[in-house]
């Protein structure tokens, strides 16, 4: 649990009615101007990092896409149009996009086609 969610107010009579998303008053919330559905990630230094995992898993592999900079929206995009090139099913989750089954090369293969900055990670 991060510290703002150990902080965030629930109910409050002295600061009235409070944002459910972000925690603060109407006058100061930050859902306005960054909409719950358009969170930045802001994770990593703007190069995706590509690595097989199994951990987890029940020994099944999954491919990891992770450090990509942008809105939720352009993730899921992506994740859509990963998941359709390689023909299986995956997931975006906290910002890692998780593709079923060992497909490295040919996601840093359309990661370059679209001038992403990538790199292979793990072994």
């Amino acid at each position: 649990m991060s510290r703002s969610d150990r902080d965030r107010s629930v109910y409050s009579s002295d600061q009235g009615r409070l944002c459910p998303h972000c925690g603060l008053p109407p006058k100061r919330c930050a859902c306005r101007a960054n909409p719950r559905g358009a969170v930045l990630n802001t994770d990593g230094d703007g190069i995706a990092r590509v690595s097989r995992s199994s951990k987890g898993r029940g020994g099944k592999t999954v491919t990891t896409i992770t450090g990509l900079p942008g809105r939720s929206e352009e993730l899921n995009e992506l994740a859509r149009d990963l998941k359709r090139l390689c023909g299986t099913g995956g997931a975006l989750k906290k910002g890692v996009i998780e593709i079923q089954g060992d497909r490295r090369d040919e996601i840093m293969e359309e990661l370059a086609r679209r001038k992403i900055p990538a790199k292979r990670a793990g072994g």
